[in-house]
C-alpha cells in the first residue's frame, strides 16, 4: 500500500529518480521505501517543499505542541545545512532559499545573504562550485568529515566513536549511503532529527552529541567554507554554519 506522504513528495519532483538526486541517495533506496522514514524527513521536506506533517503526520501531528519555536528553527537550520551540503541546490530550490527572511542579527544577515545570492542564480554554476569544492577530480578542495578534521585521515577513530554512540540511539547506517556518518551533511541531519523528536532523545544526548561530534571541529569546517577558493554561493552557506555552531556551542553550555 502506498503512503500518501511519500506521494506526494515524489509527485512535487517529478518522481522517484529526482528525489533520490535531490536528498543524495540512490533511487533503489527511496524505492524500497513505504513511508519516508524519520530521519529523512527534513531532508525531504527542504528538497520537495512538503510538509513534515503532511510526510509524516504520525510524527508530527502528535509532536507539533511539544516542540516550541527555537527548537523548531534549531532543526529546520540544520536541516538546510543538511541539505546543502548533500547536494547542489537546484533551481527549486534555490527559488526557496531566494524567500529566506533575515534582521539585524549576525545570523539574520547571513541569511539575507544567502537569499540574495540564490534569487535568480544559476543552477549549473553552483553545481559546478559544489563539485570544486567538495568532489573534484581526485578530491574537491574541502572534506567534510570529522575525521579529517580531528586526525588528518578519513576513516578514524572519531568516525567509530560515533557510530557506537549513534547506536544507542538506534540510529545505523543507510544501505548505499556512500558517505560515513562523520560527514557534516550527515551530521546536520541527525541533529535536526534529534531537535524535532523524529529521533528520541533527551536533550542531554543532544548535547553529548554535539559536543562529542560537532563541537571539535565542524566550525572550522564552515570557517573554511567561508574562505575557500572555489566558493561564491557556498561561501554564504559557509557563513550560516559558522555563526550558528557559534550559536549552538554557546547554548549547550547553558545549565538545562
Amino acid at each position: 500500500m502506498s503512503d500518501q506522504g511519500l506521494d506526494e513528495a515524489i509527485r512535487a519532483v517529478g518522481g522517484v529518480t529526482e528525489l533520490a538526486r535531490r536528498i543524495g541517495i540512490s533511487q533503489p533506496s527511496i524505492s524500497n521505501w513505504s513511508r519516508v522514514p524519520a530521519e529523512r524527513v527534513l531532508s525531504v521536506e527542504a528538497a520537495t517543499g512538503i510538509a513534515r506533517a503532511a510526510l509524516r503526520p504520525d510524527l508530527y501531528d502528535e509532536q507539533l505542541g511539544k516542540i516550541d519555536e527555537v527548537d523548531a528553527a534549531r532543526a529546520q537550520e540544520y536541516a538546510l545545512l543538511a541539505v546543502l551540503l548533500t547536494r547542489a541546490p537546484n533551481a527549486a530550490l534555490l527559488g526557496r532559499i531566494a524567500k529566506l527572511r533575515g534582521d539585524a542579527t549576525p545570523l539574520g544577515l547571513a541569511h539575507a545573504a544567502l537569499a540574495q545570492a540564490a534569487d535568480g542564480a544559476n543552477a549549473e554554476k553552483i553545481a559546478r562550485e559544489f563539485f570544486g569544492l567538495f568532489i573534484g577530480v581526485g578530491r574537491g578542495e574541502l572534506l567534510a568529515y570529522g575525521s579529517y578534521y580531528l586526525t588528518g585521515f578519513l576513516n578514524e577513530r572519531p568516525l567509530a566513536r560515533l557510530r557506537d554512540d549513534l547506536r544507542t540511539l538506534g540510529i545505523e547506517r543507510v544501505e548505499r549511503q556512500p558517505e560515513p556518518e562523520d560527514h557534516a551533511a550527515i551530521l546536520s541531519e541527525i541533529m535536526a532529527g534529534l531537535i524535532s523528536g523524529q529521533l528520541p532523545a533527551s536533550v542531554e544526548k543532544q548535547r553529548q552529541i554535539f559536543d562529542k561530534h560537532l563541537a571539535p571541529w565542524i566550525g572550522r569546517f564552515f570557517a573554511d567554507l567561508e574562505a575557500a577558493e572555489a566558493a561564491d554561493f557556498y561561501r554564504r552557506v559557509g557563513a550560516i554554519g559558522r555563526l550558528f555552531i557559534e550559536i549552538e556551542t554557546e547554548a549547550f553550555t547553558l545549565p538545562a
